[in-house]
């Protein structure tokens, strides 16, 4: 009977934490490989800008961040050299999708369970960043619209002076495809087939669940 590959598929609203906790050897037991295409800068502000959008939505719940992939393996590849694995499937995410990666190679306390963490952000770099400075023409809110009637700034407003930033982008928007179902069946599909190539018993090869 055939097995099935595993594949899942969660929101993070902590993109640094979650990207501590998975690659650190003080709280994973059985850490074998860490890789990332980004470094730590790209992770903070990413995580700055997505907290700033979800703020300015005033939409209710948790910013999220990033989104994370967890990918089973075989016991096969426990044979195989676990940096080598690592680099092949996160450098095989961004070569698909086009977008910055950090990952690591685990298995559980009990070792029965091998898999990847992969986070992945949901946007992109833009080639400049987009830098809007308040001017005298043009204002979000004008002084008079944020002060109460004792002339104070109300609450959460701030008096931005000309000349001064008052909105900067380092990011695109959000990919939308990562929300949909069409998006994690193709990553099961890509990773299947990637983890099938490295198996020579076709007995063993994995299959994508069939609903």
């Amino acid at each position: 009977m055939a097995r099935h590959s595993f594949i899942q598929m969660s929101k993070l609203p902590n993109v640094k934490g979650r990207i501590s906790y998975i690659t650190s050897h003080a709280k994973q037991e059985n850490l074998y490989a860490t890789y990332r295409t980004a470094d730590n800068t790209f992770w903070n502000n990413l995580a700055r800008e997505s907290q700033q959008e979800f703020l300015r939505s005033g939409t209710t719940g948790k910013g999220i961040e990033a989104r994370e992939l967890i990918i089973a393996l075989p016991e096969i590849y426990t044979t195989f050299d676990p940096q080598q694995v690592l680099e092949e499937f996160t450098n095989k995410f961004r070569q698909q999708y086009g977008v910055e990666c950090v990952s690591a190679l685990h298995h559980n306390k009990r070792k029965t369970n091998y898999h990847i963490h992969l986070i992945f952000s949901e946007r992109k770099l833009l080639p400049e960043p987009d830098i809007k400075i308040a001017t005298t023409g043009k204002r979000v809110r004008t002084k008079k619209e944020i002060t109460d009637e004792n002339g104070q700034v109300r609450k959460g407003c701030t008096v931005i002076k000309k000349g001064e930033v008052y909105e900067s982008h380092l990011f695109t928007t959000k990919d939308e495809r990562f929300k949909t179902e069409a998006f994690i069946a193709e990553a099961k599909e890509v990773y299947t087939e990637l983890i099938n190539s490295h198996i020579s018993d076709p007995e063993q090869r994995l299959k994508v669940f069939d609903k």
